[in-house]
């Protein structure tokens, strides 16, 4: 179990590290990258040699980065181009607000999607897993952007419910009263896309081993249906699922970030969006790596759990997870 941590664990660094150099050649590469963006306009082509020179603009790239890399490594993200504020400032409160949203929204998804499809599982066409089709059609089918503007149409602007907006009531700053009733709205978004999702997935999971000859074993023992289901098929019913939930987490990423334009969150993805317009390469490069250690560690995560539900992806060569 070490080793294979252990393992798992290296091979992650090396992508993020390998993400990092696409990211910083993707940015330099990119038509008026930094380039432009630091050089004051109006200059000379002297002065803007030796404006570059001062700024290091003029190094070889993989100088540039090493540099970069360096800094990331001590925890300095750099500053903004044009008002030269640092990107940490910027970026990390961004990044809770969103870690808010995002972890709200999953957490409430599974804590219904799972129990449900599970249910569902054992039920088959009754009315609970009609319902879940139906969740699962609207949810699949319906943008994430429209159905934001439906609900503050309707909770917020019609019936006066719900705030329309932002994260906290002008003043409130910090209430949780105030912070819960901002959360409904948009986590009502992210659950139901995930919702359709997970129900699906759990219920199909649960089928395919409820099928399986040591399910059928196991109930011509005698075996009461709860024990058969909760501590013999659930648990191998969970690979597929964890498989599910840490491919899922860039799509999760995305869908916050239209949910966070549409109410106003002062999240990462609202953050993206902005500095993408003011062209502000540095925090760009920042949110990118971010959520590529969200990503990468939440595969990491769904590779141990592996290990934990079911030991046998620990079998192969020298210890290693099975192909």
């Amino acid at each position: 179990m070490t080793e294979y941590m252990i393992r798992r664990t290296l091979q992650s660094v090396l992508v993020l590290f390998l993400i990092s150099i696409l990211t910083f050649i993707m940015i330099h590469a990119a038509p008026g990258g930094p380039t432009k963006i630091f050089l004051a306009p109006g200059l000379s082509p002297e002065a803007g040699l030796v404006q570059a020179h001062n700024l290091g603009l003029d190094r070889p790239i993989y100088v540039q980065y090493a540099i970069w890399l360096g800094n990331l490594l001590t925890g300095d993200l750099g500053y903004t181009f044009k008002n030269h504020i640092p990107v940490g400032d910027i970026l990390w409160p961004t990044v809770q607000n969103t870690m808010v949203l995002m972890g709200v929204a999953w957490l409430f998804s599974l804590l219904i999607a799972i129990p449900w499809g599970i249910y569902n599982s054992t039920a088959e066409y009754g009315l609970s897993d009609q319902t879940a089709n139906f969740v699962s059609y609207v949810g699949f089918a319906m943008p994430t952007f429209w159905f934001g503007i439906i609900l503050q149409e309707y909770f917020s602007l019609k019936l006066d419910l719900l705030p329309l907006s932002d994260m906290y009531t002008m003043g409130k700053e910090g209430n949780l009263g105030d912070l819960f009733m901002h959360l409904i709205l948009p986590v009502s978004v992210l659950t139901l896309g995930f919702l359709a999702a997970y129900t699906k997935y759990s219920r199909a999971s649960m089928l395919e081993v409820l099928n399986q000859d040591y399910i059928r074993t196991a109930r011509a023992k005698g075996l009461k249906e709860g024990r058969v289901i909760f501590r013999h098929a659930l648990r191998n019913a969970l690979i597929p699922i964890i498989t599910i939930l840490g491919l899922d987490l860039p799509i999760l990423v995305g869908g916050a970030a239209l949910t966070e334009r549409v109410f106003n969150w002062p999240g990462m993805g609202r953050l993206f969006v902005d500095m993408a317009v003011a062209r502000e390469y540095s925090v760009l490069m920042s949110i990118t790596l971010v959520v590529s250690v969200i990503v990468v560690v939440g595969n990491l995560i769904a590779d141990i759990l592996y290990a934990v539900v079911d030991p046998r992806v620990q079998l192969g060569s020298k210890g290693g997870a099975a192909s």
